[in-house]
């Protein structure tokens, strides 16, 4: 992978090691778009459009688990739990940390 710099909130967790949970890092979805991403969004880099902050919990969530009919504004409302879930199975979210990414911080 070629060096890239990407942007994301101090406050955001570290990466977590391949393998391990995914803790919202955000580092993976600001490298590059899901299978799901790139269809909609019609992109293969990062950072993903649907890449959420949440001040509250402090790490990042997928947009389009959590807020599917935001991102598919013509998906009906009662679609969106069934699309949540086809979503999660889809880029494979909660099966742990597929980002190889190095990390180094800024100052």
């Amino acid at each position: 992978m070629k060096n890239r710099i990407i942007h994301l909130q101090r406050s955001a967790p570290a990466k977590p090691d391949e393998g391990q949970p995914c803790n919202g890092c955000g580092i993976c979805c600001a490298l590059e778009t899901c299978p799901a991403a790139r269809i909609r969004f019609r992109q293969v880099e990062g950072p993903c459009p649907a890449l959420e902050w949440s001040d509250a919990e402090r790490r990042y969530h997928c947009g389009l688990l959590l807020r599917p009919t935001h991102y598919l504004d013509w998906l009906p409302r009662f679609f969106a739990p069934l699309a949540s879930r086809l979503f999660t199975r889809w880029i494979a979210a909660g099966q742990g940390c597929d980002c190889n990414a190095e990390v180094f911080d800024q100052p």
